[in-house]
């Protein structure tokens, strides 16, 4: 492996503005851990800066855990299903995992959670990832 893998391959830990998420890559993905409590609508143009720039490297496919979160406002997750579908407009996988109960029955009452491509554990994130891979090598 070039050196730029093994970096790459290495955990990063990114301070955004009051924004702590940790990058974890893969071979097919990212892992992108929000290491805070809450995810705001203030928060949104830090996702961006965070998420979009992915799109430019070889690796870009992407799975947000979020185990650690106790609250999104809609705003945000509203912002999460936009980002998900530019993903998917640039051939690129999107996948939101490991939702605490309090967070999901949020999303569920707002009529978000259905939007949302999620799983419960990243392990299921990481199979959905590789399938979407293969389609789209296989079907252009």
């Amino acid at each position: 492996m070039t050196s730029i893998v093994l970096i790459l391959k290495q955990l990063l830990t990114i301070l955004s503005m009051h924004m702590m998420v940790k990058i974890d890559t893969r071979e097919k993905f990212h892992v992108i851990t929000f290491d805070e409590n809450l995810i705001a609508a203030n928060m949104t143009d830090k996702m961006d800066n965070c998420l979009l720039p992915l799109l430019n490297h070889n690796v870009k496919n992407v799975i947000i855990n979020i185990k650690d979160i106790k609250k999104i406002d809609n705003a945000a997750a509203e912002h999460l299903i936009d980002l998900q579908h530019y993903f998917y407009e640039h051939n690129a996988s999107f996948v939101v995992c490991e939702l605490q109960a309090l967070v999901k029955e949020d999303l569920h009452a707002a009529g978000l959670l259905e939007s949302l491509n999620v799983t419960p554990t990243e392990s299921e994130a990481s199979d959905i990832v590789l399938m979407e891979e293969m389609e789209r090598e296989i079907f252009g």
